[in-house]
């Protein structure tokens, strides 16, 4: 071989072994995931991905408590009882029954509808129908088109009396017009009235419209920050019955990364229903966390970890307050927080841009702080400026995978809860975080997303001050790892707590 030819080859093996480094050193600390937690990532196939759904808990003007499905019908939750879609009032009429009113050929009236036509609205606007029926209302439907644009469509929900409504928010100025189809319950498919369109405008220079002040009801989270990187998206499986025989149904629900001085784990915080199962019993099985997937490469969720901005964890074990797993679904509303504990070696299958196993780690994921102290709530404050203004945010399930939000005031619903009345997060949004206050994308985790209404809008979150909640995070901060994999149902510690 010539002297030229070989220093040629020197120089490009020289260049392959710096290139090599590099590579090296870029994934200084990734290793290879444990077999068993290997077995969980592997596990959601595109075909499980596509048959989980939300875990979205609500509850019915009677107080009884139901699972959403994607389709909107509702599931009753530890009974076998089916759903009231309007407030509680007088016996219904004769017509009312389950097979529709016999001989009525009447469609429902629409009146009171709300924007009126040619009225002038902002970005956001509560828009609302007084609809009925003898023979009751079985759905509400409102149509929305910007001119030149196609027809948008929203199921309104009761939110008291006659009234049905939708909050909606991201309206742009110009031209725009709405429309309402509602259906009754009369036999053979119902009789059905329209009502519309009507012409309104949007200026969103002239406020949100409607008294919304600055309420968001439901759009996406686009100023980043820290919580950006620590909020994700929790897959796992929960069982059909008490015995956990037959398949179990894949759930998702929202996490975040929260800040827990320790070492060799991380801490997920997230809702108790996304974590145990209170109506048959179980803790969740096959459970993954992919933290910032709105910024996959890929179009949806697929679960494939490597398209992912920092790939995904595999937690080890839950933990939840003892009241949540002895009561079911409402009557343990108050303790509807709990934490994913994840290992620092072992749990991670690698992403785009990994560089660190640790999840909490700046490089990874980072976190957020958990506030168990007092927080501002109905400050008679209104707007974003206020010290009540409260961020919720969560994955939705229906708008995969954008990382939404709502804000605005914080009250009060209940003893246990706080409440965001406009709020309207959709499925999978479930245990994401609450912020306040939140400064450049960063703050203080006061809550997360716990459950809302069947007939109006609203989410609701479990208090952290006052409560077991510190309890409990304490126990995922110090409880020790089970040294072989729980059976199915088991991976995790119900705590007594003072």
């Amino acid at each position: 071989m010539k002297s030229g030819m070989i220093k040629n080859w020197l120089w490009a093996a020289i260049s392959i072994s710096i290139a090599l480094i590099s590579v090296d050193a870029a994934a200084q600390n990734a290793k290879p995931i444990d077999v068993g937690n290997a077995r969980v990532a592997d596990y959601w196939t595109g075909e499980r991905r596509a048959k989980a759904i939300p875990r979205d808990l609500l509850i019915d003007p009677r107080g009884m408590g139901y699972l959403r499905r994607p389709d909107g019908s509702l599931q009753p939750y530890g009974h076998n009882v089916a759903a009231q879609a309007g407030p509680a009032g007088p016996t219904p009429s004769p017509f009312a029954n389950p097979n529709g009113g016999s001989g009525d050929t009447t469609a429902p009236t629409i009146s009171a509808t709300d924007p009126q036509a040619n009225a002038t609205i902002g970005a956001s606007y509560t828009f609302k129908a007084s609809v009925t029926d003898a023979s009751g209302v079985k759905s509400v439907t409102f149509k929305i088109q910007k001119a030149g644009s196609s027809v948008q469509s929203f199921t309104a929900t009761n939110s008291g009396g006659d009234t049905w409504s939708v909050p909606l928010q991201g309206f742009t100025d110009g031209d725009w017009s709405w429309s309402i189809a509602a259906k009754d319950k009369a036999r053979k498919g119902g009789n059905t009235a329209t009502a519309g369109p009507f012409a309104f405008k949007v200026d969103t220079g002239g406020g949100s419209g409607g008294g919304n002040g600055d309420t968001v009801t439901n759009a996406e989270w686009t100023a980043g920050g820290a919580v950006q990187k620590a909020a994700g998206r929790l897959y796992f499986e929960m069982p059909n019955n008490a015995q956990r025989t037959g398949p179990w149904t894949g759930y998702v629900c929202s996490g975040t990364v929260a800040t827990d001085g320790t070492s060799q784990r991380s801490v997920i915080i997230t809702a108790a229903h996304c974590v145990y199962d209170d109506a048959n019993k179980a803790f969740a099985r096959n459970v993954m966390f992919i933290p910032d997937q709105a910024h996959t490469s890929a179009s949806g969720t697929d679960l494939n970890c490597s398209n992912d901005p920092i790939g995904c964890w595999v937690p080890s074990f839950g933990v939840v307050d003892i009241n949540w797993t002895t009561r079911t679904f409402p009557d343990n509303i108050a303790w509807d927080y709990a934490f994913y504990v994840v290992a620092d070696s072992g749990a991670h299958r690698q992403g785009i841009n990994s560089t660190s196993d640790i999840l909490d780690e700046g490089t990874a994921a980072g976190s957020l702080p958990v506030s168990f102290g007092t927080v501002s709530v109905n400050d008679g404050t209104p707007g974003a400026l206020s010290p009540d203004f409260t961020p919720a945010l969560g994955y939705s399930f229906s708008e995969d995978p954008k990382f939404m939000y709502c804000a605005e005031d914080m009250t009060t619903e209940g003893t246990a809860n706080w409440w965001l009345p406009g709020c309207g997060l959709s499925g999978g949004s479930s245990g994401g975080p609450w912020v306040q206050p939140m400064t450049a994308g960063s703050g203080d985790i006061i809550s997360v997303n716990s459950w809302g209404y069947t007939n109006r809008p609203g989410m609701a979150g479990p208090k952290l001050y006052g409560t077991s909640a510190s309890c409990v995070f304490a126990a995922a901060t110090g409880e020790s790892f089970p040294s072989t994999i729980p059976f199915d149902g088991e991976a995790g510690k119900a705590l007594t707590c003072p």
